[in-house]
């Protein structure tokens, strides 16, 4: 049994229900109220000009509220709220940092806001060739709490704690987290946590997300809080509330046998509720045909002569950002007759197949890595990270595919309104009053 518990509480009350849980797992006890104490939740993506459901996608901002109020109340009083989100849809984070009303919280607890992006990053070597440039205000933090979401990934299958400190890294180093071969993403994650002094993990389950970690996947009500000393220990226990054992969680199973760490839940402590109490599947995948032609839904409508090659771990976040978009806009070109024997590939290891008349190159990893397929008769290369969708709707009309934007636009709403008659659903939980 491992020293550092792991706390596992349904939420009530949020502010005493976070109490509660930091109680549980004596969630304070490696921090001294003098320390430089960095807050690093996950708002990955924010869009404020279009509509945006952040409903298991962005930690809400009661947790955030809830734990700065009872940091101050223990006497901690340098505390930073710090992330790097995805530049190309958050340009200026102070916009969003005001929408979830950390400004609040600035002018109430004296809190630092920092967008790691405007920032210095420090190229850090780990000692055995693995180099990745980290965000100076997370190296230089005493200690850092994690407040990620609980949510699936239809890359990783869950994004919890140790996936949540991708975001104290810069675009490169970001990008090469997707990479093949010993840089495949699994093998990346694990390694970030390695130089950041991350002292609690508190996992903000008030929302869980299937087919995540963006908006188009869908979110369910949750109201549960995991928190622990010990970062893996929590993402343990988080994977396995969405129904995954480590086992099956690549990053994580790596992490455990490069740190000697027990994949085994029954050699851990749990406090508050049962793990099997809370434990339901939630599938982090999207269904997609078996010959590889595209998702499954293109299928059942009866979509020919396009062939749209799955993702992979090697798709960035800037290119999985806009992958459910692109797809929406390929759906709104059918009109009942096949596309003009069309293929599709997007990130760093999918090769374009022969006998395709034209082949989509989804953004710039793809774009380079076919430069010289001879492969490909007429490319259609959508450069980018990510690539801009209005380009892309006018690149495919050139060559007579006529995607219609609206209907991505009518495709965002939909996102909203499906929750607007959800119980328990309120995006007044990404404010702060």
């Amino acid at each position: 049994m491992l020293q550092e518990a792991v706390s596992l509480v349904r939420v009530t009350d949020v502010y005493e229900s976070l109490q509660k849980c930091l109680s549980l797992c004596d969630g304070f006890a490696g921090l001294a109220t003098n320390d430089k104490i960095l807050i690093k939740p996950n708002v990955v993506c924010w869009e404020y000009k279009l509509p945006f459901p952040p409903y298991g996608v962005i930690t809400t901002s009661l947790v955030m509220d809830a734990l700065v109020r009872i940091l101050a109340e223990h006497g901690f009083s340098d505390l930073t709220i710090g992330e790097g989100a995805l530049q190309s849809l958050i340009p200026d984070a102070n916009v969003v940092y005001e929408t979830l009303g950390y400004k609040k919280l600035q002018e109430r607890y004296g809190v630092k806001l920092v967008d790691f992006n405007q920032g210095e990053y420090s190229s850090t070597d780990y000692g055995d060739g693995f180099q990745i440039d980290l965000a100076k205000q997370a190296l230089e933090a005493d200690k850092i709490i994690n407040v990620p979401v609980l949510k699936t990934h239809n890359q990783a299958k869950v994004s919890l704690g140790i996936k949540n400190l991708k975001g104290c890294l810069n675009k490169k180093s970001k990008q090469a987290c997707h990479g093949v071969g010993d840089k495949e993403l699994s093998q990346m994650f694990p390694r970030i946590i390695e130089k950041l002094p991350v002292a609690l993990t508190i996992i903000d389950g008030l929302y869980t997300l299937e087919k995540g970690p963006g908006p188009t996947g869908r979110a369910f009500r949750k109201d549960v809080l995991i928190a622990s000393r010990d970062s893996f220990a929590c993402d343990l226990v988080g994977s396995a509330i969405l129904g995954y054992q480590a086992k099956e969680v690549e990053h994580l199973t790596n992490y455990a046998k490069r740190h000697g760490y027990s994949m085994d839940l029954a050699d851990y402590e749990v406090k508050g509720e049962k793990v099997t109490d809370l434990q339901e599947f939630v599938d982090y995948d999207w269904e997609w045909s078996e010959a590889d032609t595209g998702p499954a839904g293109f299928e059942k409508r009866g979509i020919t002569g396009l062939a749209i090659r799955k993702y992979d771990s090697s798709l960035c976040t800037g290119c999985s950002v806009v992958y459910n978009p692109m797809l929406i806009l390929f759906s709104s070109a059918f009109k009942g007759e096949p596309f003009p024997n069309v293929e599709v590939v997007s990130g760093k290891q999918r090769l374009a197949a022969e006998g395709f008349d034209k082949t989509v190159l989804f953004g710039k990893c793809a774009c380079h890595l076919n430069k010289n397929n001879p492969n490909i008769k007429k490319a259609i290369p959508i450069w980018g990270c990510p690539p801009d969708l209005e380009k892309f709707v006018e690149a495919l009309a050139e060559e007579g595919i006529k995607c219609n934007y609206k209907e991505y636009l009518r495709f965002l709403d939909y996102l909203v309104g499906r929750y607007k008659e959800e119980e328990g659903f309120r995006l007044k939980d990404w404010s702060i009053e």
